[in-house]
């Protein structure tokens, strides 16, 4: 396997003083960057090679130290246009996280797939491994059910194509979970703000990339919603919209679980699960 070490910023922290969830997918694409750039894949970063989707479980926290966290990837799938990227972030020998990248070939002249050159696959191949598939998790189309929650994107959002970065999306959709959680219930406060008494962990987080995201002044538009209710757990459903067409840009799954101040898991409450229940968008 390919091995990264990826420096920690301070300002990869969040409010419960660990790496945010969303900071994660940038260090994962540190990783990936480097792995291209090693061997002779690595026009592929300046010709074309997007992000189809992403899978991250998320097994424990990732501390701030000073020293880096590790990144070890492969390739599990290898296709005519596409390919998987399996990764383990470790911290102190310890996994944190598990995750998966399908990557595609694509021109952007023709806003098309395009098949992997001979060189560039003879690099993948060079580096398969065995790796399962993560669990699947399941959720409906919003079909413009849901909370809208306005979503403006910031120039410096936009990556070497012109177009909203991938890992900046994971910054999108946890803007609108935390804005309409709190929203449905008080209660969901996230830790440092006011009304706080429990942790929200994310264990989950898929993000589906539909089409690409340009820069525009108006806010484009995201639709949340729970989609399924456990005992100690929320699965929500996210899709980023364009307003002026009704396109869907992007479409995310997210898994929290509630847990107390140490990170117990702890039952949703009925009040808490009554709330959410009015928002539930089923198949």
């Amino acid at each position: 396997m390919f091995g990264y070490r990826c420096s920690l910023r301070w300002s990869d922290l969040d409010a419960q003083g660990h790496v945010n969830n969303a900071v994660i997918v940038d260090y994962l694409q540190e990783a990936r960057v480097a792995f291209l750039r090693s061997g002779s894949a690595s026009p592929l970063l300046d010709s074309g090679i997007v992000v189809v989707s992403h899978e991250l479980e998320y097994h424990r926290p990732v501390e701030y130290r000073d020293d880096p966290v590790t990144v070890e990837l492969g390739i599990s799938q290898l296709g005519a246009s596409r390919l998987e990227v399996a990764y383990e972030l470790r911290q102190s020998d310890r996994v944190a996280v598990v995750a998966r990248t399908v990557l595609c070939a694509f021109d952007f002249d023709l806003q098309s797939p395009v098949r992997l050159q001979p060189d560039h696959r003879g690099f993948f191949a060079g580096h398969r491994i065995d790796a399962g598939s993560l669990r699947t998790v399941e959720a409906p189309s919003l079909n413009g059910r849901g909370t809208p929650v306005s979503i403006k994107v910031r120039w410096s959002d936009l990556d070497s194509y012109g177009h909203v970065n991938n890992a900046m999306v994971f910054d999108y959709v946890q803007q609108a979970r935390i804005t309409a959680t709190t929203g449905w219930d008080p209660a969901m406060a996230r830790v440092g703000t006011q009304g706080s008494d429990r942790m929200w962990l994310v264990v989950r987080q898929d993000v589906d990339y539909v089409a690409q995201i340009g820069h525009r002044i108006e806010p484009y538009v995201a639709r949340v919603a729970p989609v399924k209710l456990g005992g100690t757990s929320i699965t929500l459903a996210t899709e980023l919209i364009d307003p002026d067409s009704d396109e869907v840009l992007v479409r995310a799954r997210t898994v929290l679980v509630s847990s107390d101040m140490s990170g117990r898991p702890v039952d949703l409450g009925a009040e808490t699960r009554s709330r959410l229940a009015a928002h539930l968008v089923a198949g």
